[in-house]
């Protein structure tokens, strides 16, 4: 559908009254009607002849949307959820299958409601998986005139739907416990409030703890250089120290071949073995 189509299916932001005589104002379509329309949207891609298939049924999404009034949620949201059902209902209408519009409409609408629902009920999902959600909406349907199950009644919920008595009382559970508040309110203690969610949010522009272990690792890195250099002889010491600790002033070969009058290249052959004992001793 294109997105003037799609535009269609918006509830107004204004009264839902006013949006409900609106939608029963178009005239319903009789069988031959309807299927002269969904021949031309079918075969040709007639825009128009949708527009007019969703206009004469949108009276039948709100009735199907009020069937859902329990679940506390807004009906201007209901019946646009379930207008996007009909849309692709509309859509995928075959005309040549031999049934009415609305008799195949219903499963697309009720779906998308459906979903919405799940999604707005409650901020933590109470169903997932397509047993859960059936679970879910057919005890809603029993808990208007049904309390807490007992246990004969656990057993019947769990033998119609073919699942486990566990399940129900898990799904009766979630449905009766109540969201907690994620952010803590403005007199809310330390102390009266210690598992507000938020408070166990991890803070990614933070690498305090990073630091920590980088802190801790240089520490140990530092304290085995310091041991492993005080196992060396006095000249190897000073050697490793002006050619690598040194930060201002490093010593050249050359430098320290003069100091200790010898090569640069034994001082090279002295360094080398002592990067090597040093090696040795930090692994240890």
């Amino acid at each position: 559908m294109t997105k003037e189509m799609q535009s269609l299916a918006l509830v107004p932001q204004g009264s839902i009254e006013a949006y409900i005589r609106a939608a029963n104002s178009y005239p319903m379509l009789t069988a031959e009607e309807e299927k002269e329309l969904a021949e031309r949207l079918h075969y040709d891609g007639d825009l128009d002849a949708a527009r007019t298939l969703i206009l004469s049924h949108l009276r039948f999404v709100i009735h199907v949307a009020r069937s859902y009034s329990g679940y506390g949620l807004p009906q201007a949201d209901l019946i646009q959820e379930g207008n996007i059902g009909l849309m692709k209902a509309v859509r995928r209408f075959n005309p040549e299958v031999g049934v009415r519009l609305v008799s195949f409409a219903v499963h697309w609408i009720k779906a998308e409601i459906h979903e919405y629902v799940l999604r707005n009920w409650r901020i933590v999902k109470v169903a997932t998986t397509k047993s859960q959600r059936k679970l879910f909406f057919n005890l809603r349907k029993n808990k208007k005139r049904l309390g807490w199950f007992n246990q004969d009644e656990v057993e019947l919920v769990a033998r119609e739907l073919g699942v486990s008595e566990s399940d129900v009382r898990e799904m009766e559970s979630r449905m009766s416990a109540q969201d907690m508040a994620f952010d803590m309110t403005a007199d809310d203690s330390d102390d009266s409030h210690p598992i507000a969610p938020v408070l166990f949010l991890e803070d990614k522009s933070s690498d305090f703890a990073d630091g920590i272990e980088e802190d801790n690792w240089d520490n140990h890195a530092t304290d085995k250089l310091t041991s492993a250099i005080e196992t060396l002889d006095e000249r190897s010491q000073d050697i490793i120290r002006a050619r690598w600790l040194d930060d201002d002033n490093k010593s050249t070969l050359q430098d320290l071949a003069t100091k200790y009058g010898v090569s640069a290249e034994r001082v090279r052959q002295l360094e080398k073995n002592a990067m090597k004992k040093l090696r040795l001793a930090i692994e240890d």
